[in-house]
This record gives structure tokens, sequence and C-alpha cells, in this order.
């Protein structure tokens, strides 16, 4: 037997039913409307049954919406039954009524009128239980993940761009209990940046109102997250590491945030023109076929995250001897990323996966034409490097790149980096993330 039988069709009124298919609700009668199970927020049975959901079609500002229905006493049984059922059509594994701590960061645009706006009803129909701090200075979101109960949240909402999630994974990884708690707090952005990447690559866009359902309805997911020593520093990384024209192209259009994500291929743009190079030396870890030599740290690097294992040591280590060690004497441009999409219809890594223990690294050399430059420009964003012979990618578990100029730009995350020698390695799995999926990035809208 169909195991919607008993709930497929429930008459409210004379003239009107509620079907459900294994998609959707549909409302069949006067005014007929269809609302995909993953809009259903709540479902609410008293006098009246009440359907609240997210509603795209609906006013701008007012993300949800609801239908309501008289229901007599003799029906409140049968109502609430079929309450229950729709309810679990409309969540499935995902967890109900969230504990979030919602972080706002309020010099980034309208982050809270955002918050306030969007994410809060949508949290308050979804019976969420909120506590929302908003950030003072930076580093601040990196000091409340620091110290925050894990035991009285389920995950750490970020309402920013991708900087304040950068701040709390890097504040759990200075825990004592760093291990513990980047493997069991998840964290969500609800977008209010320019990039947004966090958003795109887990709930596929940076609308508002759907990044707050996204989160309503997030399934948690191991992420890989990514070790930096440099120096005497130690760093965590989810998303990207850049040198050269990536990293100029963001660092250095700061002040061109209100042209959006226009402000980058005015920065592509800007570096090629200025026929800009970056001599240095790659060395990495091969993925296949290769001896694992691992190593622990020398000792030299003043750890900051004293619970994080390091396989392949550090920056200040000898470069492990089955490591790959290549000069890029022309170098133009190096690009790491950890996600598929780093901005809005830019998906620059479209083979990058959430948990594999690898990044996708691309290379591309000054030695490249303006026509192939611009052809790059086109063709990058859309997934296409594989089709481009200036373009070089690789995957690797670990890396180090060493600067042979005096000066440039190093982007972690977009925060800027000392233009400096840098090691990197990937730690599986570590972190938590709340997404669509329970195992893949997102591309919807790329």
């Amino acid at each position: 037997m169909d195991p919607l039988d008993p709930y497929r069709r429930f008459q409210v009124d004379e003239f009107t039913y509620l079907t459900l298919s294994k998609t959707s609700l549909k409302i069949n009668g006067p005014k007929s409307n269809e609302i995909d199970f993953y809009y259903i927020l709540n479902v609410d049975v008293s006098d009246v049954l009440t359907i609240t959901y997210v509603d795209q079609l609906g006013a701008k500002n007012e993300p949800v919406n609801a239908l309501q229905y008289p229901v007599s006493a003799d029906q409140k049984d049968q109502a609430a039954s079929w309450a229950k059922h729709v309810l679990q059509l409309a969540y499935g594994s995902a967890q109900r009524c969230k504990r979030l701590k919602v972080l706002v960061n309020p010099f980034c645009g309208s982050a809270l009128t955002k918050y306030r706006t969007f994410a809060a009803p949508i949290f308050a129909v979804a019976h969420c239980e909120v506590d929302v701090e908003e950030t003072r200075y930076k580093g601040h979101a990196g000091e409340i993940a620091e110290t925050i109960p894990l035991d009285a949240y389920d995950a750490i909402v970020c309402c920013s761009g991708d900087g304040l999630p950068y701040e709390v994974f890097n504040g759990l990884a200075r825990r004592k209990d760093a291990l513990n708690a980047l493997s069991s707090m998840a964290v969500a952005m609800f977008p209010c940046g320019s990039g947004n990447a966090m958003a795109w690559n887990l709930f596929g866009t940076d609308d508002p109102s759907l990044a707050a359902l996204g989160i309503v309805k997030g399934l948690e997911m191991p992420l890989d997250l990514v070790s930096v020593t440099q120096g005497d520093s130690h760093t965590v990384s989810f998303l990207s590491q850049a040198m050269g024209v990536l990293a100029d192209c963001d660092l250095k259009t700061e002040h061109l945030r209100w042209a959006g994500d226009a402000r980058f291929l005015y920065g592509v743009l800007l570096t090629i023109a200025r026929n800009t190079k970056y001599p240095c030396q790659l060395a990495f870890k091969p993925t296949v076929g290769e001896k694992d030599s691992t190593k622990t740290s020398s000792g030299k690097v003043s750890q900051q995250l004293t619970s994080l294992p390091l396989k392949y040591g550090t920056v200040q280590d000898d470069i492990p001897e089955d490591w790959e060690v290549v000069p890029h004497e022309r170098l133009a441009s190096f690009y790491t990323g950890n996600m598929r999409i780093v901005a809005k219809d830019t998906n620059f890594f479209p083979d990058a996966l959430p948990n594999d223990g690898l990044l996708d690294i691309m290379i591309i050399d000054d030695t490249i034409s303006w026509a192939h430059s611009l052809e790059a420009i086109i063709q990058l964003p859309q997934g296409k490097c594989h089709d481009l012979k200036d373009v070089e990618m690789r995957k690797v578990a670990a890396y180090r790149l060493t600067t042979w100029k005096p000066d440039g730009d190093i982007s972690v995350d977009g925060e800027r980096y000392p233009f400096e020698a840098f090691q990197v390695e990937v730690h599986q799995g570590l972190g938590r993330v709340l997404s669509k999926s329970a195992n893949s990035y997102q591309t919807v809208g790329v």
C-alpha cells in the first residue's frame, strides 16, 4: 500500500481538498495552490489548520505566508495526524527546532536589518531557539566560538560575509577541545556580504529568505578544514588560499565593495594589464600511488592551535622527502579552493568535494596571452577551467608555497596574510556545516 494513502487527500471544507504528492502539497479548490514540502515551515492544528511556509512569490520583505482552514471538532484528530505526517515530509531527516547562536556583524552592510526582516520570522515560525549577539570588533566572533558551550547550541549562524565563518572556525580551533568542538558544532551562513561563498556552496543561493530556510532545513555535513602555518602562526581555512591575480583582485578592491561582484572582474583586468608575476616555489604532497611521509612539528612554531595535529609538520620544518617540488618563475596566479563556488556566478572548482581530504589548485603563468586571459575570465567562473590550456589544475592533500618576490598579497578566506612562505594541509571532514545536502556542494544558480 502507498504509505501516503491514509493522508493523501484531506477535505477541509465542501470545496477544498489538500492533496499530498511525493514532493508537494496541492490545494485543490477555489484558491488552488501548490507548495513544495521543502518550503513548509510548520503545520498547526487548533480550531484552525494553519500551514506556514516560505513564499518566494509573496511580498518582497515578507518571506513567510500562511494558509488557514477552519477545523470542526470531529476533524481535529484527523487534522492532527495529517499535520504530523506533513511535517515529517517537510523536514525529512533534518533536525527540527534547532538551537541557534546567531552572530550578526553590524559592520557588514545591512546585516541586522536583513536578519530581522528575513531570518528572524522564519526561525520563529520553525520554533528555533535563537540567541542573537552582535559582534563588536574584528575577531569577536572567534572569541565567542572559543568559549561557547557546545551542548547549548546546535549551530552557530553567521550573519555576514565569509569573514565571520572564518573567525568562528578559528575560534573553535583555538579551544583545548578543538577536535571535539570542530566536529560537533555546525557552522552556517546567513548571507550579508559581497561574495557569500559559503551560502552559495551549501544552500545554492544568497537569497536571504532561502538561506534562512536552508538553515532551518539544514542537514549536518562534514567539511574538510585546512591548517595554514606561516611564520609562528597556525590558523584554519575553510574556503581558499590565493596569491597573485586573484588575491590582488580581492584584497586590492576592498574600496569597491559597493560595486558588488564586478569589483573582482575589475581587479583581474587591472592585474593582467600590469603584467605582474610572482616567482615562487611550490611543493606538494602527491595524492596517488605515493608513500605517505608524515612527521610531527619540530616545535619551532609557537602553535596557537595546540589540539590540531599536523601530519606534515609546519612551514618551518624541512619539506617531506616524498613531496614534489616545482619552481614557478613566472607565476601570475595561484588559487586553491576547498569549495566549488568562490562568489556568485564563479564556479572555479567544479570538482571540489566537501570531505575528500583534498584541495583543488589552479595555477596560471604570466605567459598567458591577452586573448587567453579574457577567455579565462569568461570560462573559469563557469567551471570550464579544464578546457583552458594555459590553466594547470591539480588535487593535493598538502602543499607549501615559498615566495621569491619581496612583496605582494596572500589571501586566506579573503583575509590578508603576510607575503611570505606558508604551508597547508587538509584535516579531512573535521568541520561541520549545515547544508541543503548531507554529502555534496550545491551548484544551483551558477
